[in-house]
Parts: structure tokens; sequence; C-alpha cells
């Protein structure tokens, strides 16, 4: 349905002092704090993980040398999805000189539902990352304390028994990460590089990682977690976390999370010859996921 003058009668009349409700600040693009982007020219995206070698066992005077297989251990897919909206102005509304005004006020109001929509669907793979009801290539959710491998073992990227966020389940999540083996069991000497975290923890982090001494101990203890660097580029705040005590930890594990690009967001306009209406819309395609689980680390809190 196309804006009309009956929904904009106060901008006709005279003496109207100020319009609100169109200025406000918006979050930035958080997205790329937790995403490696790329481009894509095709309807989607598939990354695969290769298992490699287990390790090279010892080979005996005179016995035969052993030969091991590579193998394909799964695949990760990327659906991309087409994101649009638009809006009109009647043909009148545009007569009574409201074109200008609207129309740089609407295109701003458009731009912000669209960077909003992004930053809720970046946000939800975190945010779903604990629901069995959503599975990646291995066949499990986000974080899982199973993620199967190859070799018949598992990798674990969350706690056995969630945790809020203080010192020792992080430091426990340092080390946990540090244990993470490849498909055929060897270690892959994962390390965790940003913290993120929802508003309401934005307090606990700063604390845990920006302090010189232990939090919330009379101790007189270095913190060993800013001493050694163990979070090396700090924590990151997600307007868009839903859960209040979730926290995550990205990796330095390759092809993590990752958004493909497949269409930038585009701006246009046209008039409608039938009824005269001016017509705007913006339209982008993309998708967000994972390839590699090992990329994130999560706890949805006690």
């Amino acid at each position: 349905m196309a804006i009309s003058r009956a929904q904009l009668l106060k901008e006709l009349l005279p003496g109207l002092n100020a319009l609100f409700g169109m200025e406000y600040k918006r979050y930035g693009e958080e997205h790329k704090e937790l995403y490696e982007q790329e481009t894509s020219e095709r309807s989607f995206e598939e990354e695969t993980k290769l298992s490699g070698f287990s390790a090279a066992p010892v080979k005996n005077e005179g016995s035969a040398i052993a030969y091991d297989n590579a193998q394909e251990a799964w695949t990760a897919r990327y659906n991309h999805e087409t994101i649009a909206m638009g809006f009109s102005l009647t043909e009148e509304a545009i007569e009574d000189n409201l074109y200008d005004s609207l129309s740089a006020r609407y295109t701003k109001a458009l731009a912000r539902a669209m960077a909003y929509t992004k930053q809720v669907k970046a946000a939800s793979v975190l945010n779903n990352g604990f629901s069995g009801a959503v599975t990646y290539g291995d066949g499990v959710s986000l974080f899982s304390t199973s993620h199967p491998l190859v070799s018949g073992g598992t990798n674990s990227n969350r706690p056995t028994v969630a945790a809020d966020l203080n010192e020792t389940s992080l430091e426990a999540a340092v080390i946990q990460i540090a244990g993470w083996t490849d498909e055929r069991g060897l270690l892959i000497a994962a390390k965790p590089r940003k913290l993120v975290v929802p508003p309401p923890l934005q307090f606990v982090a700063t604390r845990l990682l920006e302090t010189e001494l232990r939090v919330a101990t009379a101790d007189n203890d270095l913190n060993a977690l800013r001493k050694m660097n163990s979070i090396p580029e700090g924590f990151t705040v997600n307007h868009y976390l839903t859960d209040s005590n979730a926290w995550f930890l990205l990796t330095d594990v390759p092809n993590g999370m990752k958004h493909f690009v497949r269409t930038p967001l585009q701006n246009s306009m046209d008039a409608d010859f039938d009824t005269g209406n001016a017509r705007y819309k913006a339209r982008e395609r993309y998708s967000f996921g994972v390839s590699d689980p090992l990329g994130v680390y999560g706890s949805p809190g006690a």
C-alpha cells in the first residue's frame, strides 16, 4: 500500500515544528566482528572438511610401510536468502510538495530496517547454536559436546556443565580449546582470540580481561588471563544476542563463521504508470553460517 496524504496529515499543515522518530542512532555492523566475509556468484556455497591422516606408526624392521586413506569428513552448505523491502508514495502526496522530504526520510528508514534485519540474522547463528533443531555439516548443533570425528572420537566446543562467564569458566574454556584435535585425532593447537558477549556481560568481560589482578579475590595474584594474553583480541559486545547469560569465544581455527555476500545492498526507485505513485526498493542477498564448528566456542550460561 502506498503512503498517502491521509497518513501524513500533520505534514500538510502549517506550523508544524518538528518531526521525530527516525533520528535514533543505530548500532554498527556488528556482524563484521564475528564473521569472515566472502563473495559468492552462485545460488549457494558448499565447503567440505577433509580428514587428513592419523599419527604415523612405527615401522618395524623388515615390515611393510603402512598406508593411510584420506577422505572427506562432511560438507557445510550456505543457502543465500534474499532480503527486500520497499515503500511507495501516492501521486497526490508528491503533488502536494511532500516528495523531497518524504523520500529522503523514508529511504533512511528503509536502510535502517535492512541493516537491522542483517544484524538479527547474523546473531541468530549464535542465538540458535545450542538448539538441537538447528544442525550443521557434522549433523549436530553448533555448540555440542559430541562433534563426531572420522577417527571415532569427538570434539566439544561447549562446557559439559553450562557455566556463567567468570574467571573459572573462561580459563576452563581456554584449556578445553587447547585440547581440540583434527578428524584423525591429531592436536591442532587451537587458541581463542576474541570473547563475544551480550550487553549485560560487558562489565564482567571488562573486569576479567582488563584488570591487572584477579577479580573478586583478596589474594594479590596476577590476572593470568591478561598476563598470558589468552584472548588477544579482547572482547566485543553484540547487541543482538538474545540470551543475557550466553557467551562465546571466537578461535583461530580457519573457516569457522562465514558470511557470503551474493548481492550487495541495492536501492532503486521507479514510477508506477497506472497510479502515478513513486516506488522505492532495497534488496540484498546473503547467507550466514559456519563451516568448521571449532571456529567458535560457546556456553549458554548456568
